[in-house]
């Protein structure tokens, strides 16, 4: 089995957790002396903490001493504090580095049969969910749109966890349109390739193979490519359905956002000598959000029984996780330097071939769903793309970003209520053309 680089990029993560805890030791002296700064309320806690915990080393007995013999000086509490935290930091570190040993050996691999490919160009493909569960002829179609960065198959991570399959088991069409991994000629893409080619040629041919005219869905950054593409071709979708999708980037957390995009000066020569973005940068900006997350996540996985179903759901979201593909370099700089630099998306700046696009003008029936526990997508960057869409409906089910995909909660909380408007809206179509 090939062995796993999990999780990338393993440095960074190594470099967060031991700068961390080994920074406790460090600033132990001057906790103890009362002069590490806190801040707010924080700084009473750690004052009664400090206090509480010098009163209850100065009770500690000393220890008794041999007669006869040259007596050594008992250590003193706070050399044995000492210790005992830098005992714990090696502790935690051994647990880190056990569970992503543990991670990195575990069985598990993803082994699901593929769907049938219905169109391709280049690196894009088009698979054909509904064949695999033989849904009826006129079976209402959806074009899922995934995001550029993140392969297409958390969609449908497992044969229990797969979104995709689910909605095919429900009678309709999902066509996913799988991305791939830039070759040549997409490191030279813009948005307006993808979108204004690739994806409208996708379209026009589902349009050709099947009736009615599908549904689009996005997901994250797929939510702003299927906006594009509703923006231009609305006339030739029943709906839209977007998952997660920011819009105003400067909502909530600006200054994260201004962060990402001042990196493109430093990516600027990488960019240039590849074409692309490459993946380790990407996931360093994704752990910019939560630099702890990755160190909290394997301390727990390594106490788990690595033959429980909750260790194999874990190992193959986090497979998915590490198997990123890398960013067009054109499309990198309007990402980072235009949406979360400029916001130019919210500012009515984003265009596609010239034209800005403008929810506003969307005039078909939309669902945004917006999960309140999201933290990749603020709320608030999803909620105003909502505001700007004229014949909207929202949910705001309680998950997070990626939960509502594959979480044991979606299937109630995002998958159901979807299902229901999606076959609302298709209803409604066949009884007008009736």
């Amino acid at each position: 089995m090939p062995g796993r680089l999990g999780p990338r990029p393993l440095p960074l993560h190594l470099m967060a957790a031991g700068l961390t805890w080994t920074s406790s030791r460090n600033a132990l002296p001057l906790w103890n002396n009362g002069s590490l700064p806190w801040k707010g309320d924080l700084a009473e806690r750690a004052e009664n903490l400090r206090q509480s915990l010098n009163q209850s080393l100065g009770q500690k007995p000393q220890k008794p001493q041999k007669r006869g013999t040259d007596a050594e000086p008992a250590s003193s509490a706070a050399e044995d504090f000492a210790a005992a935290v830098e005992k714990e930091v090696a502790r935690r570190m051994g647990v880190l580095l056990q569970g992503i040993e543990a991670y990195r050996r575990h069985p598990y691999r993803r082994n699901l049969v593929e769907p049938p490919v219905i169109w391709s160009e280049g690196s894009t493909r088009v698979l054909d969910y509904g064949a695999l569960a033989g849904v009826a002829e006129d079976a209402v179609p959806l074009l899922v749109v995934p995001s550029l960065i993140n392969r297409a198959y958390v969609l449908d991570l497992t044969a229990e966890r797969s979104f995709l399959r689910w909605l095919a088991d429900q009678g309709l069409r999902p066509l996913l349109v799988d991305w791939g991994r830039p070759a040549a000629a997409e490191r030279a893409f813009t948005l307006t390739d993808y979108i204004v080619g690739r994806l409208e040629r996708a379209l026009d041919f589902v349009l050709q193979e099947h009736r009615p005219p599908p549904l689009a869905m996005g997901y994250c950054m797929g939510g702003l490519l299927a906006l594009g593409l509703a923006a231009r071709r609305q006339a030739d979708l029943q709906g839209l359905v977007l998952l997660a999708t920011p819009w105003d980037f400067h909502a909530e957390n600006a200054p994260h956002s201004r962060l990402a995009a001042s990196t493109l000066p430093l990516a600027a020569p990488l960019l240039e000598v590849m074409g692309e973005m490459p993946v380790d940068l990407l996931q360093a900006l994704f752990a910019s959000l939560d630099p702890h997350m990755v160190v909290r996540k394997f301390l727990a996985f390594a106490k788990l029984d690595p033959a429980s179903s909750k260790a194999d759901n874990f190992v193959a979201l986090e497979d998915w996780l590490n198997d990123g593909v890398p960013l067009a370099a054109p499309v990198a700089r309007e990402c980072l330097g235009r949406w979360y630099g400029d916001n130019a998306a919210a500012k009515g700046q984003w265009l596609l071939a010239g034209t800005p696009v403008d929810p506003g003008k969307v005039t078909l029936p939309s669902l945004c769903v917006i999960p309140a526990q999201d933290r990749i997508v603020p709320p608030a960057s999803a909620l105003a793309l909502a505001e700007a869409l004229p014949n909207v409906e929202t949910a705001s089910p309680s998950v997070g970003h990626i939960g509502m995909v594959v979480s044991g909660q979606a299937r109630g909380t995002v998958w159901e209520p979807m299902l229901g408007w999606i076959n609302a809206q298709a209803a409604g179509n066949r009884a007008d053309k009736a």
